[in-house]
Parts: structure tokens; C-alpha cells; sequence
């Protein structure tokens, strides 16, 4: 892909100026020129597409502030995506989060600025993983974390995210089941219910690098400070914590007590997007960046509308059956 480079106007910075203020304490005044003819050529083309922008809470703040126009934690992207009347798509996040949109919106063309942004997380386990660990189990159902390849969705009987999947699991009204892939947020689950899961070692690159013995530090170093974790951390870490949810859940804390210092112990980028709306919480980051979030990009995201590109197709008879797991998952939630 060649890189267009965008001129930086008086008439770019006097539109983008009132953006630009909400922002400041995130993005450097030095780099806002860089990022403003971007924001601005994409929220014009945007419109002559009758596009919308969808953004993980992981993308950068010039992504999920400057051009996004629905944004959360897969979770509410799916129900967004589910939701909208644009006739386009764009899906800022990882590949699983692009082909869920387009489970869910068949007939709508959905684009992923980078097709190359996958996930570690998505990528521990296969179609022919699942197929086995039912034949190892015979009559247990599958719960899988949306997370995960829409060939893997096909195998499965129900889809969770991290926000959800201790009501799914419990929704199931089973004594024991298969639940795929994150090892650590099955884990949690379970010490959370009464049934037994049957888990998979599939592990979120981002969350496993953080450690309880990291996190320690925070607490010496910044007395009454608050510890929110994900969990797909490991169960060293969520013990430490003052709080283990989804990112929504860590977003709902943080403005609901207003904690004086903060810790969110994941993708870094997430801090930055909270830290706008909530000026009087001081973030402390330990930060831990998603390398396949951080493909998508301004110029990726403008090329993409430009060219239409790259479109998320999914076989048929794969998606027909993917479909119903997470349609199930929106019933159920």
C-alpha cells in the first residue's frame, strides 16, 4: 500500500481545532498536523460512503477520538455492528472482530483497514481443535470466546466475551462444558460458578506479559491507587487486583468512583481513550501494546474507503453456522 501524504491547512487545523482541544492531554500538539488531514479526509469520504467507523477501545486516540463513530469492547461492537444502517463497514480492531461484524451484517460490505491484523488469542486454536475436543467429549457443549476464527464460531454452540461469559456459561443450565480458547478467562469463570469447564491453553499475548510481582510496585509507589484487571490475565495478576472485568466494566469503574490513580491492566492504548472523558483520574500506565491493534492506522483507514478494501468474505456454509453462535451470544446478553 503507498502511503498518500496530506497536507496540513489553515483550513485542516481551523476545522479540526475543536477536536484537537478534546484530546490534548492524549496526543502531543507536535503530532496532531501529522494525524488532522487524515481525520479530515476521512470523516468527509465517510460520509460519501454512508460508512461508519467501528473502533476497539484498544486503537489509538486519534483513531477511536479523531474518525470512529461507534466504539467499544467486542461485546458492544458486535451489538453496534448489528445495529447500524450504514451500507459500509469499517472495522478499526483485529480480523475476528471484522468477520463477527460481518456475521451479523451479511448483506453490508465490511472493510479492515489491515487484513493482516490478527490475533494470538484467535489464532491458538482451529476448527479441527474444537472437532476434536467434542469427539473427546461427547454431548458437551461448546462455549467460545468471541475471540476467535469464524470457522471456530461454526464449531461451537454459543459465543461469550469477557463482560458476559460467566451469565453464558450459567445460561446453559449444564453441569460441565468445553470453553475455548483463553485459558486464564476460563479460569476466572470458573472460580466464579459452580460448573465445570473443560479449558484450553489459548493466550492473549498482551494480557500474559503482566505479572502480580509488576503490578506490586504500583501499590508502594502510589498509596490507595486502584488495580483494574482483564481477565485474561493470569490469576497471579487478577489476585492482585482491585477490580477483574471486560473493558467496558473497567471503563464503567473508572466513571461511575472516579478513582484519584488508576492502573488498567491491559492494552495501554485503552488508558489514553478513557483518560479524555475523565480529566480528574490520573492513569498510571503499565504499558503493554497489542501489535496487531496498532496496524490499523490513519492513512490504512482512509486507504480503505478510497479503495473499498479489504473486504471480509466468509464461506457461506461457514457463516450460516458461525452466525447462529453469535447470534445466540446478542439473545442471551
Amino acid at each position: 500500500m503507498t502511503v498518500e501524504t496530506l497536507e496540513y491547512t489553515p483550513a485542516i487545523a481551523a476545522a479540526t481545532a475543536p477536536l484537537y482541544e478534546r484530546v490534548r492531554s492524549v496526543i502531543p500538539e507536535i503530532e496532531w498536523p501529522v494525524y488532522a488531514p487524515y481525520i479530515a479526509a476521512i470523516n468527509a469520504l465517510k460520509k460519501e460512503r454512508n460508512a461508519v467507523i467501528l473502533a476497539h477501545n484498544y486503537q489509538t486516540p486519534q483513531i477511536f477520538h479523531g474518525v470512529a463513530d461507534l466504539v467499544g469492547d467486542s461485546l458492544a461492537l458486535a451489538r453496534l455492528a448489528a445495529e447500524t444502517d450504514a451500507d459500509v463497514i469499517v472495522l478499526c480492531g483485529v480480523h475476528f472482530m471484522a468477520e463477527t461484524a460481518k456475521l451479523i451484517n451479511p448483506s453490508k460490505t465490511v472493510l479492515i483497514p489491515d487484513v493482516n491484523a490478527g490475533c494470538s488469542l484467535a489464532e491458538s486454536i482451529t476448527a479441527a481443535d474444537v472437532r476434536a475436543l467434542r469427539a473427546a467429549h461427547p454431548g458437551v457443549p461448546v462455549v467460545t470466546y468471541v475471540n476467535t476464527s469464524a470457522a471456530v464460531k461454526a464449531e461451537t454452540d454459543v459465543c461469550c466475551t469477557s463482560g458476559n461469559a460467566q451469565k453464558i456459561v450459567e445460561s446453559l443450565g449444564v453441569d460441565r462444558l468445553i470453553f475455548i480458547p483463553d485459558e486464564y478467562l476460563g479460569k476466572h469463570v470458573a472460580s466464579q460458578t459452580d460448573v465445570e469447564l473443560i479449558l484450553w491453553q489459548g493466550h492473549c499475548e498482551v494480557h500474559e506479559r503482566f505479572t502480580g510481582k509488576d503490578l506490586r510496585p504500583y501499590r508502594e509507589q502510589y498509596p490507595g491507587i486502584i488495580l483494574l484487571a482483564h481477565p485474561e490475565c493470569a490469576q497471579d495478576v487478577l489476585r492482585e487486583a482491585d477490580y477483574v472485568g471486560s473493558t467496558a466494566g473497567m471503563i464503567r469503574y473508572v466513571e461511575e468512583r472516579q478513582p484519584k490513580q488508576v492502573v488498567m491492566v491491559t492494552e495501554c492504548s485503552m488508558s489514553d481513550n478513557v483518560a479524555v472523558s475523565n480529566p480528574n483520574v490520573e492513569f498510571i500506565r503499565p504499558c503493554s501494546l497489542c501489535p496487531h491493534m496498532k496496524m490499523i492506522t490513519l492513512p490504512k483507514i482512509l486507504h480503505s474507503l478510497q479503495t473499498m478494501t479489504t473486504a471480509i468474505a466468509i464461506d457461506p456454509a461457514v457463516a450460516a453456522r458461525a452466525r447462529r453462535s453469535v447470534e445466540r451470544m446478542l439473545e442471551m446478553s
